[in-house]
């Protein structure tokens, strides 16, 4: 069996979502794409967080990564929008 890379995630800030730090992530593409909404909520100290791809839609929380990244990856990443209030879809 193979060993496929992580993915890079890139984290970009909408409405009046603090901007992180730390806006790359490497994750396994093995990992459900709730992984990174817990990663958001943890290092925005909140307990409620809009999270999206394509500025568009909310993946479902059980989606694997690797399916999020084969069909929505931009120039080898997975970009993902986040925000304090809803913003889209």
């Amino acid at each position: 069996m193979q060993c496929l890379p992580a993915v890079i995630v890139l984290f970009k800030q909408t409405g009046d979502a603090p901007i992180l730090r730390q806006n790359k992530v490497k994750i396994s593409r093995q990992e459900p794409f709730a992984k990174l909404v817990e990663f958001l909520r943890r290092k925005l100290g909140k307990d409620q967080v809009f999270v999206y791809l394509k500025e568009a839609f909310s993946p479902a929380l059980e989606e694997r990564i690797s399916v999020l990244y084969e069909a929505f990856g931009v120039d080898g990443r997975l970009v993902v929008n986040y925000a304090l209030t809803p913003a889209w879809g």
